[in-house]
């Protein structure tokens, strides 16, 4: 996510030191496409879609709400918020990552590596990595890391000697203290020997799976796919999308994600110490005052405390009483990713399930899975991977029994097989909650093979057809963005048809992931002028890092007539973790609505697309996307012109890795303002110059070019 977060891609930089050490001896084997001594071949899979239970009830009973309207900010909001800008600025310091940036860079190197260290520069390598900056992990590295390691393997080396030399090469090159490289070449390491000793794929073909299109569009058979739709003409496509009625019935729909809840998290424990998660006693003890945890929380690498995710929802209870139902879109355990167990997680599960039923007693929630809530982080074996040694059973049967709390009996088949469902929640309204997991590239069992992973993109047709048919809207909920660089190109590809094919269908996604503030557009993929849907991206409730906690409202349009399903406004709820933390006392407040904010007619795919455009061509408006992506963090670093490209694009690609097809023309616009401003700025410089010389009378005349 952004920002994004430090997930397996550990094992990625562990593979990365071992391409350094590899090129540093010279080894000439590394770029052979190593072929594995296992014959692997995948068991045969007999589910079908057809023969599943559907949902076919009404899920939920609407409760009346007397007077409910969806009001502008209150006074005292209002005074809020005018306080808030006469803050004066407090700057954080600088975040540590691996190094102590206060003396020089703090590593010592063997020798050895030295000079491959400044070829690939690793430190930039871990840190792009910690932050889902795949696209710029040195691809010769990683190249050279998983020949490095397929070699070992078809030497023979036994998975205890691999996960020892790769714990060594951790310490000894400085890439996490020994405890972490300890945790992770045990967690992860046995799953990736597991896979490289049964795939037939080189180190090419590894890389540009795992890094995407920054390592080459490598083909591969293996992982080139396409669903099948069945033979139904897609219905006419209306030329605009009708405006949500005014003063019409609508639901009130709470959106929470990326809680990152830490139960080990310590008020006044070093925030900033060298490990992917701080904030705990194991983190030592700050260096001065400045280097301790808040109390509510803190900016640099820590997750959320227990008080903080209390509060939030007492206020949540407290301040929307009238909520309809919650999306609940995953990542509920913390960041500490190279020492977690099954069991913590299924009680960090368990507990968050409990204290959400309590806080909202028999109000609908629907969940979605994300991808820290498995052990280890990214983990997610298909159903054909199914020793019970390695099998991912552990979690999705008791998601299933956690989930029952709130869904029909009908989805417990495909929660156990995929974690997903689909839910008929109204009348001609229903809810699809997919495992976004089973595009995720950092998932490393989809190595085995990601051809529609758990049957589930067709089981999704299948269920969309089912609700034309019937006449029913659906809402997609999921964790990773289908346009996220984490999301797999040919996962995303086929996911990008389904959405054009059904946007008839489809009125809104829902996800989480990245822990901004922000959203991601569809199209036709045969008219980029025609936008198709909307995914909506949630904020997140843990600060990790440099972020306020928080959370979303949506207006839905509701129970009517001529009802659209449509999204009829949303807003983003924040608690300034700063204040919080400064006078004991936190305020959740509204920092924006949509359509007030943007000044948009209505949230329709077609009113995003202009958003956009006003965004690329308005500086103002953009400086307050800029401001809400960011959840008003003071810690939030200027963004330039690379940076206004960068965000922007992600808006438009709601297809990962394909950035080309969908940013061109955002880009040359930026670039062109870019162009203009600077170009106004030196003409505007030199004329100053120039008034302030002719000004001085007693320069000689042939300084101002008249002699």
């Amino acid at each position: 996510m952004t920002q994004q977060l430090c997930r397996s891609r550990l094992i990625c930089c562990l593979i990365v030191a071992l391409g350094v050490l590899g090129v540093a001896h010279a080894l000439p084997f590394l770029y052979t496409n190593a072929r594995p001594p296992l014959n692997w071949t995948q068991p045969v899979d007999e589910w079908i879609v057809e023969a599943q239970p559907r949902s076919i009830s009404p899920h939920i009973e609407l409760k009346t709400f007397a007077n409910r309207t969806n009001s502008e900010p209150s006074e005292s909001d209002d005074e809020f918020l005018e306080r808030l800008r006469q803050m004066k600025r407090n700057r954080t310091s600088p975040r540590m990552l691996w190094y102590d940036t206060s003396v020089g860079d703090g590593l010592v190197y063997p020798p050895f590596v030295d000079k491959a260290l400044k070829l690939f520069n690793l430190k930039q390598v871990a840190f792009e990595i910690e932050n889902s900056v795949m696209s710029k992990v040195s691809c010769t590295a990683c190249k050279a890391g998983a020949g490095l390691l397929q070699h070992y393997i078809k030497a023979g080396k036994t998975e205890a000697e691999i996960m020892k030399m790769i714990y060594q090469f951790c310490v000894n090159l400085n890439i996490q203290s020994p405890r972490v490289c300890e945790g992770v070449s045990h967690l992860f390491g046995s799953e990736v020997i597991y896979v490289l000793q049964r795939v037939n794929l080189g180190p090419d073909e590894i890389c540009s799976f795992v890094i995407g299109d920054g390592c080459g569009d490598v083909y591969n058979p293996y992982h080139e796919w396409e669903v099948v739709f069945p033979p139904v003409p897609k219905p006419p496509v209306l030329a605009e999308l009708p405006i949500p009625k005014e003063a019409a019935p609508f639901f009130k729909v709470l959106h929470i994600s990326d809680t990152h809840y830490d139960p080990h998290y310590v008020e006044g424990s070093n925030a900033d110490c060298n490990e992917p998660l701080c904030c705990r006693l194991s983190s030592g003890r700050p260096a001065n005052p400045n280097a301790a945890a808040g109390k509510w929380g803190d900016y640099r690498k820590c997750d959320t405390p227990k008080r903080t995710v209390d509060n939030m929802l007492s206020h949540i209870a407290d301040t929307h009483k009238d909520i309809d139902y919650i999306l609940w879109t995953g990542d509920l355990p913390p960041h500490d990713v190279w020492n977690q167990t099954k069991e913590e997680n299924l009680e960090i599960i368990k507990e968050t399930v409990r204290q959400m039923t309590e806080m909202f007693p028999g109000v609908p929630i629907f969940p979605a899975l994300g991808n820290h809530e498995s052990a280890p982080v990214n983990s997610f074996p298909p159903p054909y991977v199914n020793q019970v040694d390695i099998s991912i059973n552990w979690l999705y049967d008791e998601l299933d029994v956690q989930w029952r709390r709130w869904l029909p009996q009908s989805v417990s088949h495909t929660v156990r097989r995929g974690a997903f469902y689909s839910v008929l929640v109204r009348p001609g309204f229903r809810i699809i909650s997919l495992n976004m997991n089973y595009c995720n590239n950092k998932n490393w069992w989809l190595l085995l093979n990601s051809t529609d992973p758990a049957t589930e993109l067709q089981w999704f047709i299948y269920e969309l057809q089912s609700a034309e048919f019937s006449n029913e809207k659906v809402h997609v909920i999921g964790h990773i963005p289908p346009g996220h660089s984490d999301c797999l190109k040919v996962w995303s590809r086929n996911f990008y048809r389904i959405i054009s094919r059904y946007e008839n269908t489809i009125t809104a996604q829902f996800y989480g992931h990245t822990h901004y503030d922000e959203f991601e557009m569809f199209y036709d993929p045969h008219d980029l002028t025609h936008a198709n849907s909307i995914a909506y991206i949630g904020p997140s409730v843990s600060p990790y890092y440099d972020l306020n906690p928080g959370y979303r409202i949506y207006y839905v349009d509701g129970d009517h007539d001529t009802t659209t399903r449509l999204v009829i406004d949303h807003e983003s709820w924040i608690m300034n973790l700063k204040e919080a933390n400064l006078y004991d006392y936190p305020i959740w407040y509204k920092l924006y609505s949509a359509r007030a904010a943007y000044n948009m007619k209505a949230l329709r795919p077609a009113d995003w697309d202009d958003l956009i455009n006003e965004l690329t061509n308005n500086q103002e408006l953009f400086d307050l996307y800029y401001k809400n992506y960011w959840k008003n963090s003071p810690a939030r670093p200027t963004c330039d012109a690379e940076c206004k490209k960068r965000l922007l694009c992600d808006c438009k690609s709601g297809r990962s890795h394909d950035r080309k097809h969908f940013c061109a023309d955002v880009e040359s616009k930026i670039d062109e303002g870019s162009s203009k401003s600077w170009k106004s700025w030196f003409y505007r410089g030199l004329s100053n110059s120039y008034s302030l010389l002719s000004s001085i009378t007693y320069l000689p005349k042939y300084l101002l070019g008249y002699g």
